[in-house]
């Protein structure tokens, strides 16, 4: 097994995204992709020159043999995976029906992922890493799953690494009473917590988005980022509040997979230790540019073309020298 700077786990499912904007009723043609919050923020961090680690359970047929080739081939180390003949990989459909308009239909219930259990997790394997990511999509699937979670985190809390949690909420995986609960317990455990402004609203039961910062903080022992979209980001952490803002963007294409783009921005740049507010600014030029692409990985950047699109005038300077 590869030495590795960050370890995530979940479910990441066959992904069948038509081409054409149009109800699924009559679409006939559907390319296959891949789609996962932990593997996009896995792949993020792989082309943002990270080596970073995966883990789930496929099932033993072609759709998980196509997730994980698919995941290794993006330099994900995808070693502590395992497969099982007991279930199938799960499936997801998405239905775009304009820029702004688009429904999520998932075939995961009972899938192979949702029965992970924790005593598949190598915690050898886990312990060189720096980062634990975590999402609260993984605990949302099934019991084992929630447990599992609490395994890796309970192994990073171990071994010292930094817990970066994004509450993700999926409210069609379980009930809000229980969302709130589990959300809020991983989150007592985070280093750096990453919900988007409706998400940290729903875990405190508060409005204002510096209020939901503070609340999550904990008087400032956690590091809380608040994702506002378009707006950018709020900042709470012990030595600043601030917004970093966004980057414009003049045709969203695909909203899907700009948090899980955000999320990588930040893990890199906590990684490379740089100050917050560049780590913040990069991220939300990296979920800029994932909403540019349709798909959840494709528009996933390298180092070099965030810095390009961040400052496209120097890239035509260096160009004219």
């Amino acid at each position: 097994m590869s030495q590795i700077d960050v370890f995530t786990l979940g479910e990441t499912m066959v992904l069948f995204q038509p081409e054409q904007m149009a109800p699924l009723d009559y679409v006939s043609h559907f390319p296959k992709k891949i789609g996962g919050a932990e593997s996009n923020v896995a792949i993020g961090l792989s082309r943002l020159g990270h080596q970073v680690g995966w883990f789930s359970q496929l099932g033993d047929d072609p759709f998980g043999r196509f997730v994980l080739k698919t995941i290794r081939g993006e330099g994900v180390d995808v070693s502590s995976c395992q497969y099982t003949s007991g279930a199938p990989t799960g499936l997801i459909f998405k239905e775009q029906l304009s820029p702004e308009d688009l429904n999520v239909y998932y075939y995961r219930k009972n899938s192979a992922a949702s029965m992970m259990r924790p005593e598949q997790l190598n915690e050898d394997y886990i312990s060189q890493a720096k980062v634990l990511h975590v999402t609260g999509i993984t605990p949302a699937l099934s019991e084992t799953g929630y447990q599992t979670v609490k395994k890796a985190i309970e192994i990073a809390k171990k071994h010292g690494l930094m817990i970066v949690f994004d509450p993700n909420l999926r409210l069609k995986l379980w009930s809000e009473e229980k969302a709130k609960q589990v959300l809020n317990e991983i989150a007592k455990e985070a280093d750096v917590i990453l919900p988007g402004l409706d998400e940290g609203q729903f875990m405190t039961g508060i409005d204002k988005v510096e209020d939901v910062a503070s609340e999550l903080s904990e008087d400032g022992s956690k590091t809380v980022i608040i994702k506002l979209g378009s707006d950018g980001a709020y900042v709470h952490s012990k030595d600043k509040q601030e917004y970093v803002s966004g980057f414009p963007v003049a045709q969203v294409v695909d909203p899907v997979g700009a948090g899980d783009g955000f999320a990588a921005g930040i893990i890199s740049g906590l990684l490379r230790e740089e100050p917050l507010q560049k780590t913040v600014k990069r991220a939300n030029a990296i979920g800029a540019m994932v909403v540019g692409m349709k798909g959840d990985i494709e528009g996933l950047p390298t180092l070099d073309a965030v810095k390009r699109f961040m400052e496209p005038n120097q890239e035509q300077r260096d160009v004219k020298r």
